[in-house]
């Protein structure tokens, strides 16, 4: 009987998953009886897990599932939801239906944007939100989501008629969306159950380090989702979204990095998507957009970053000293990449002349 959907690779996410989930029961367990120096490592630790989580491995089981038994996908997925404290059915319903579809666009006529997650959503004068606006307020609308999921007992985990954005996004066939709501239901109540041990196991390592660490993980994961996009122009397949090839990460982080490549072909296995940037490198190289020197979450160093967005005469932001960026690329890539990828010429695209067409960016 065949297991995996498309690789046994994906038994490593699983494992994974497997892991986290029983080092977070550990923590709680052992919180009492910890030193102090030892439960700030413990902190660390777990919001470098969920952070993870969030990033990698809920985000391919949501794109590609894993196995090939639907009720195989549907445990992992409700794992996982224990893990990120928050329901992975809804969340690959706004990230997968809405985002993917929309592509992280600007507003409209009517000053909104379709993407619900859009960088632009909340920016003024067609630029991106703030930073710390968007981080800050995008952690404490997931953290809020936790909440009412949590608090959602009192109707027995099911979606609620108040949550119209959830239920317009959820398939109209009755059959499928009668498994997808239940789907939802049964990831509420799995992390419900999940709260209930950690507060039984240590209620004080529930209160003063679970919730605080969810908190910070999503901070993380809203600053990965900003730095993904920032600076890219949505009109384009081909620029809407930032990408960053250094082999280490994306070793670690099962290909997270080829962000472009993934918004072009969200349903390819992570293992496919340096194939999917070769097989597509004619349109990649003539595109002008922005390949990123570090990955996502340490964007804020890409700080003079093209902001391909922007109308002919924009400005870029400035930057930190040369040196400082070839010394971080040159541990992240590797020095020939780094020296190849320094953003010191990032801003030659903001300043070709009128009536020339511009520069396409090298690929890295």
């Amino acid at each position: 009987m065949k297991i995996w959907k498309h690789s046994r690779r994906d038994a490593v996410l699983f494992a994974l998953s497997l892991a986290q989930a029983a080092t977070m029961f550990a923590l709680a367990a052992a919180w009492d009886g910890s030193s102090w120096p030892w439960r700030l490592g413990g902190a660390c630790l777990l919001v470098l897990m969920v952070t993870y989580n969030f990033i990698v491995i809920s985000h391919l089981l949501m794109h590609v599932p894993w196995f090939e038994s639907r009720w195989l996908n549907a445990l992992a997925s409700a794992l996982n939801s224990l893990i990120i404290g928050q329901s992975l059915q809804r969340h690959q319903l706004f990230h997968v239906r809405n985002h993917h579809r929309y592509n992280n666009d600007r507003k409209d006529a009517d000053g909104k944007t379709k993407d619900l997650t859009s960088t632009f959503q909340k920016g003024e004068h067609g630029e991106h939100d703030g930073l710390f606006h968007y981080v800050l307020g995008g952690a404490l609308s997931m953290l809020g989501s936790t909440g009412r999921g949590l608090l959602s007992s009192t109707r027995l985990w099911r979606v609620g008629e108040h949550e119209r954005e959830l239920l317009e996004l959820v398939t109209k066939e009755p059959a499928r969306r009668g498994q997808e709501l239940r789907q939802v239901r049964r990831e509420r109540l799995a992390h419900f159950a999940g709260v209930c041990v950690f507060l039984t196991l240590s209620w004080q390592w529930t209160l003063f380090c679970y919730l605080p660490a969810l908190f910070l993980a999503f901070v993380l994961v809203n600053l990965q989702n900003y730095f993904e996009h920032f600076g890219a122009a949505p009109e384009s397949r081909y620029t809407d979204s930032v990408s960053y090839y250094g082999r280490l990460y994306n070793l670690l982080a099962f290909n997270d990095g080829y962000h472009q490549e993934h918004h072009l072909r969200p349903q390819a296995h992570w293992s496919l998507l340096p194939e999917v940037r070769r097989e597509l490198t004619a349109q990649l190289e003539g595109a002008e957009r922005v390949i990123s020197p570090v990955p996502a979450l340490l964007g804020f160093l890409h700080r003079d970053r093209p902001l391909l967005h922007r109308r002919p005469g924009g400005s870029c932001i400035p930057g930190p000293p040369r040196a400082v960026l070839v010394l971080l690329m040159s541990i992240l890539m590797g020095a020939d990449t780094a020296l190849a990828s320094t953003p010191s010429e990032a801003c030659s695209t903001l300043d070709t002349p009128s009536g020339m067409p511009p520069r396409p960016s090298s690929p890295r």
